[in-house]
């Protein structure tokens, strides 16, 4: 995601940096990243399996981002991506950060509500909005929290220093990768909107449409895609905005 964008990045000084900590690490995209700056950095997930995979790049550490294993004071600075809109209370996360961080906290969140899409598919973008709104209506986590991030930081009382808005944009154009080939064949199969059927169902709940209904809908887009990918002819442009604010722990100089 960072490859060519780390710019957006900058405010959180990496090159002043002693010791880092990337919560929510999964498989370590973002902690190689930080890994480029004059510093230890670690890794700290509670999936052990996804660790398994970090843990060949950077030195990895399982722990809950609510209960971190670390003393207080342990780096300067404690980083997550992605892992807030996930959390029932974010700010519980936060507050475990500014406790373990000696000076810097940043996070880097999606706004999932302002998703964008673009596909040769036209029916595509139209099922896509409706799914996503759906989900956003069932699913019990702040998904859109990136726009807030500010608010929850002065809440959790770490002053906010910076936030920069910063639009990832994924691509499927010919030739089209195993990810996006998997991706399409998920779509045709339903086993991508299964990973989300309970929220979806939860949306549903006060909809005429049911999931079955929708899911149907799903598939036969799916089935489309893959026959334009066969005549090397779909393409699709996913925007999602990220916000990345870094904020200094009351006290720290």
């Amino acid at each position: 995601m960072w490859a060519d964008s780390t710019a957006a990045l900058a405010d959180l000084d990496l090159s002043g940096r002693t010791r880092i900590l990337d919560v929510g690490c999964g498989t370590g995209e973002l902690t190689r990243i930080l890994d480029n700056a004059e510093a230890t950095v670690v890794g700290c997930d509670v999936d052990t399996q996804l660790l398994g995979v970090a843990h060949e790049h950077t030195p990895v550490v399982a722990g809950d981002a609510c209960r971190l294993p670390f003393a207080d004071d342990s780096f300067d600075l404690v980083v997550c991506q992605a892992l807030l809109i996930n959390l029932p209370e974010p700010a519980a996360g936060l507050e475990e950060f500014a406790r373990v961080s000696s000076d810097l906290v940043a996070a880097i969140e999606p706004n999932n509500a302002a998703v964008s899409v673009d596909s040769t598919v036209d029916r595509e973008v139209e099922l896509d909005t409706t799914v996503r709104e759906v989900y956003l209506e069932g699913v019990e986590t702040d998904v859109a929290l990136g726009e807030r991030l500010e608010e929850l930081f002065v809440k959790t009382g770490i002053e906010p220093l910076s936030t920069h808005r910063y639009m990832h944009e994924k691509r499927t154009e010919p030739p089209y990768s195993e990810i996006a080939l998997k991706s399409a064949a998920r779509k045709a199969s339903g086993a991508g909107l299964d990973d989300t059927k309970s929220e979806l169902q939860c949306g549903l709940e006060d909809s005429e449409t049911n999931y079955d209904e929708l899911r149907a809908a799903w598939r036969e887009m799916g089935r489309a895609v893959i026959e334009q990918m066969q005549a090397k002819a779909y393409e699709r442009l996913e925007r999602v905005p990220f916000h990345v604010t870094v904020g200094r722990i009351n006290g720290s100089q």
